[in-house]
């Protein structure tokens, strides 16, 4: 079975590249130094400090390595080929909420960016879904466990670059 690719506009990328630097070269360095000082306490067996460590080494370890998986099977959504004729990952969407009679901005991003505090949400949410293909003027319904709600798309435009 073929492995499900990771969908990062350019932003996210440099976001997993930068945060993967850090993590290999300060993150690895200030544990071991950790690590370093809480061997030299002595008894390992009851060291707080160690143990802290290692758990700590293991959590960038991990890390590490699914910031890796991500990056091996990534494709990348240059902002150039984004199409403004309709809603697609890369782009901001404004929306008009219908039941709550407000406007929403929310940028279409892959799962791995998505981060609805930002106002990123994922091509593969239920209203990301829903807004995939839209054209300025449409109405989608979008059904949740909440119950469905309509939102009308009123402007499409290229998604900011952070």
């Amino acid at each position: 079975m073929e492995e499900k690719k990771n969908i990062l506009t350019y932003a996210g990328l440099k976001k997993y590249e930068d945060e993967l630097e850090d993590l290999k070269i300060n993150r690895r360095k200030e544990v071991a130094e950790k690590l370093k000082e809480a061997m030299a306490q002595g008894d390992l067996s009851e060291n707080a400090e160690y143990d802290a460590a290692k758990d700590e080494k293991r959590d960038i370890e991990a890390r590490i390595e699914e910031i890796e998986k991500i990056l091996k099977n990534v494709e990348v959504i240059p902002e150039e080929d984004v199409k403004l004729d309709k809603v697609n990952v890369g782009c901001t969407v404004t929306i008009h909420d219908l039941d709550e009679d407000e406007d929403l901005d929310y940028s279409i991003v892959g799962s791995n960016e998505a981060n609805s505090l930002e106002g990123k949400i994922s091509n593969e949410s239920p209203v990301g879904k829903a807004l995939m293909g839209a054209k300025v003027g449409d109405t989608v319904t979008v059904e949740t466990q909440a119950g469905s709600f309509q939102y009308r798309v009123v402007k499409i435009s290229r998604a900011d670059a952070g």
